[in-house]
């Protein structure tokens, strides 16, 4: 059982989104994400009163400031990407975000930024394979204003009709099951014998009802005659 001793304000000014963060002292919290238009979101967090199981049916109870719980949640949140990384997640001394706390947090997420772009930047230097740049590195880009050459978005895989392995688009046979997908082109590669043309059965004849060929031998025969 816990209840509220006070209240925190958590700021985010980021645009990405997080799934809930758990805690079993109060459950989920959902960290807010700004919307269109807006410079932050807010999400208020409210202390509590913990218990710790002592063993032996003994119980302690334990109080976390709202402050607390906020600090944990933000520094989760901003070392998601490891060692010096920030997410634009932050805890105001106040109930609302002061501009020289906005400016602090936005400096620190651009630097954070640079740096994603700068390893992006070697890896491709080093590979020239845009699979190797992480979705962050992109977004980072975009957040920046930036234009990269391994900035895009890969196509996503299409899905085999027999037997629903991830392929990519325009794959004339599937390697998992062998399926023909585009006849055609599986063709034209040799992965499949071509369709030899189809004989007329049905020859020209002649006016007597004879194929073209006995009706070209009937003059010849009269003529020996």
């Amino acid at each position: 059982m816990s209840t509220e001793t006070s209240t925190a304000v958590l700021v985010n000014i980021s645009t990405e989104k997080w799934p809930p963060r758990h805690r079993t002292y109060f459950g989920s919290l959902q960290v807010r994400s700004p919307e269109p238009g807006e410079a932050y979101a807010i999400t208020p967090v409210r202390g509590c009163t913990g218990v710790i199981d002592m063993g032996d049916k003994r119980t302690m109870p334990i109080q976390i400031t709202a402050r607390e719980i906020a600090e944990d949640i933000a520094r989760e949140l901003n070392s998601d990407s490891g060692e010096g990384s920030f997410h634009g997640v932050f805890v105001a001394a106040g109930p609302e975000p002061t501009e020289s706390e906005l400016a602090d947090a936005r400096r620190r997420l651009e630097e954070f930024q640079h740096r994603l772009v700068a390893a992006a930047d070697l890896e491709w230097e080093r590979t020239k394979n845009p699979m190797f740049i992480t979705d962050l590195e992109r977004r980072a880009a975009r957040q920046l204003g930036l234009e990269k050459p391994w900035l895009y978005d890969p196509k996503p895989l299409a899905e085999c009709p027999v037997c629903a392995e991830k392929i990519k688009h325009g794959v004339a046979v599937c390697r998992s099951c062998g399926a023909i997908l585009d006849r055609e082109k599986a063709a034209q590669y040799g992965l499949v014998p071509q369709a030899r043309p189809r004989r007329n059965v049905s020859a020209i004849q002649d006016g007597a009802g004879k194929p073209e060929h006995e009706a070209a031998k009937e003059p010849m025969a009269e003529a020996k005659q």
